[in-house]
């Protein structure tokens, strides 16, 4: 089996969900095979459904006033920040009722990523989300529908780890946040970090992965 993997590049948030609603139709019907997105967001805010804002350390207009976006969403989760440099990524895979087991999985590939890098990171029960020390370096937050996954997972790459100031990210007080170049001192090539996602992704879910090059629908 198969799963497609389409780089959206830079791509603003309301484009990217409703792209994703749209492939989750089409894999819903059987009209197209799993498909992984990836593409990194301008800045924006995500509240998923266990947020209440409470969160939130300004009001909403304050971040709209200051150069973020700001969402509702129906993924799982709390408050996140999403920008440039960080890659998220949507899995829009068929998951059935094993939710929790798709989540270990999505863990399981991120780490393998980092491991990639030289480096020790681990899931933690009861959080969704990878972590280095006491930093979180990948949050993760999907939704399922029809019994197929959306939403995703955000890595950080060369993020500026600034803008999470901003927020309490994911509801945890007392943690922080890290990212790949923080923690090896460099920038990191995102199309590399992007190769070794699919690789990871393949190698978890035990399925080959087929690059899409055209992207233009998903841009309109």
């Amino acid at each position: 089996m198969e799963f497609l993997v389409e780089d959206l590049g830079l791509l603003p948030y309301p484009q990217a969900w409703e792209y994703q609603k749209k492939v989750h139709k089409e894999v819903v019907r059987g009209e197209r095979p799993p498909t992984l997105l990836l593409l990194e967001h301008p800045r924006v805010i995500t509240l998923g459904r266990k947020a209440t804002g409470e969160n939130l350390l300004f009001p909403e207009s304050w971040y709209r006033e200051n150069g973020f976006e700001v969402y509702w969403v129906e993924r799982g989760g709390d408050v996140t920040y999403h920008g440039p440099g960080q890659l998220v990524g949507y899995p829009i895979f068929p998951v059935g009722r094993e939710v929790r087991r798709f989540l270990r999985q999505i863990e399981e590939a991120i780490v393998k990523v980092a491991a990639s890098y030289g480096l020790k990171a681990y899931p933690t029960p009861g959080y969704a989300g990878v972590w280095v020390g006491e930093d979180k370096l990948c949050a993760i937050g999907v939704a399922v529908k029809e019994e197929v996954s959306f939403h995703g997972f955000a890595l950080n790459v060369n993020t500026d780890l600034n803008d999470f100031s901003v927020i309490i990210p994911c509801g945890l007080k007392g943690k922080g946040v890290t990212s790949l170049e923080r923690l090896l001192g460099r920038k990191v090539p995102m199309p590399e970090v992007k190769d070794r996602v699919v690789r990871a992704f393949a190698e978890v879910f035990g399925m080959d992965p087929r690059v899409k090059e055209d992207h233009r629908e998903a841009q309109v």
